[in-house]
């Protein structure tokens, strides 16, 4: 089965083609990043026009390197929710109008089940059942998957998710934006230790993420510091918040694992793109007896291919929908 992936739900447009789940023939990503950087953010609204101006383009591309047509199409999937919702409807409705006139079938995508199955774009493959952790700017969600489409929540962010603290603190810093990768890259000149930020940890036990007390520990040591920086440097604070977060991303993920006695983890999203969480998350992993799975950034990023991948799944399980299909702001999984 061939299809075609389509995912609008924040700043980036994409599209992807992708055979039988497992191997994609096309992955083609229209970043925003320029648009948004002068405002240290995504703007919805200036993200709806800029998805309206790419989607055509981006699909004809996908299709092309693909070297696919929509008559070789078994189905087209769409992310519709969580999301943006201005950006969400430029790619549904764009899928709409290309299932009708091609008479493809068409099936709605959790974006959140896209990045915990974008591991089946990779070579090796983990074994069901396995926890998954999904880390993300809008998302930070911990899940027990038994198989394709048996998803458990076991914890989620109860206020800020990871990527949007990483993305605030950069903003107060001067960083800029994206602020994962504005962070990552200065934290490397700085050290992790020199500031002990707090670590929200909650109860005893909980698998739940909280980073907005994080986010405003380091508001207020930024505005002492630039008073008195003394010898504390700005790649220090950017190490030593990314140390904060990585330490509660890895220990929660690990303790996912014991609770749920999984012999595998998945990390995916797009701050799984971070080194720093990589190398932490794949040592704990190790010495908790399991093996870690990530897929390639391209793969963390938003991306068509997953949905593509999710697409696939749900098509295989019986799950088609009409024209009436809607997106949702709010979508569990």
């Amino acid at each position: 089965m061939i299809l075609l992936g389509i995912d609008t739900s924040c700043d980036d447009t994409s599209a992807g083609v992708v055979v039988d789940g497992r191997r994609a023939l096309s992955n083609v990503v229209h970043s925003q990043v320029k648009v948004h950087h002068p405002h240290g953010g995504v703007v919805p609204e200036l993200a709806s026009r800029e998805h309206i101006k790419n989607i055509m383009p981006v699909v004809e591309e996908a299709l092309n390197r693909a070297k696919v047509g929509l008559r070789d199409l078994d189905g087209i999937a769409v992310t519709i929710g969580p999301g943006l919702v201005g950006a969400l409807l430029v790619g549904l409705y764009y899928a709409k109008g290309v299932s009708y006139a091609s008479g493809v079938p068409l099936v709605g995508v959790n974006h959140l089940e896209g990045h915990i199955l974008s591991i089946f774009l990779e070579e090796q493959l983990p074994d069901f059942p396995f926890v998954a952790l999904t880390v993300s700017g809008g998302h930070t969600n911990l899940y027990y998957v038994e198989d394709f489409g048996q998803y458990t929540l076991l914890g989620q962010t109860l206020d800020d998710a990871a990527g949007e603290a990483f993305d605030k603190v950069a903003k107060i810093s001067g960083l800029g934006y994206p602020g994962g990768v504005a962070i990552e890259r200065v934290a490397r000149q700085g050290r992790g230790d020199r500031i002990r930020f707090p670590r929200a940890y909650l109860t005893k036990g909980s698998l739940d993420f909280s980073f907005s007390g994080l986010k405003t520990a380091v508001s207020l040591f930024m505005k002492k510091w630039e008073d008195h920086p003394d010898d504390v440097a700005l790649a220090d604070i950017g190490a030593s918040f990314q140390e904060s977060v990585v330490d509660v991303l890895v220990d929660k993920a690990i303790l996912a694992l014991r609770q749920k006695d999984a012999p595998a983890l998945v990390l995916g999203g797009g701050v799984a793109c971070n080194q720093r969480l990589r190398e932490r998350m794949k040592v704990r992993a190790v010495e908790e007896g399991a093996r870690l799975y990530t897929p390639r950034p391209e793969y963390c990023t938003d991306n068509g291919a997953m949905i593509a991948v999710a697409g696939y799944h749900r098509l295989q399980s019986g799950h088609c929908v009409g024209l009436d299909l809607d997106v949702r702001s709010r979508f569990p999984l």
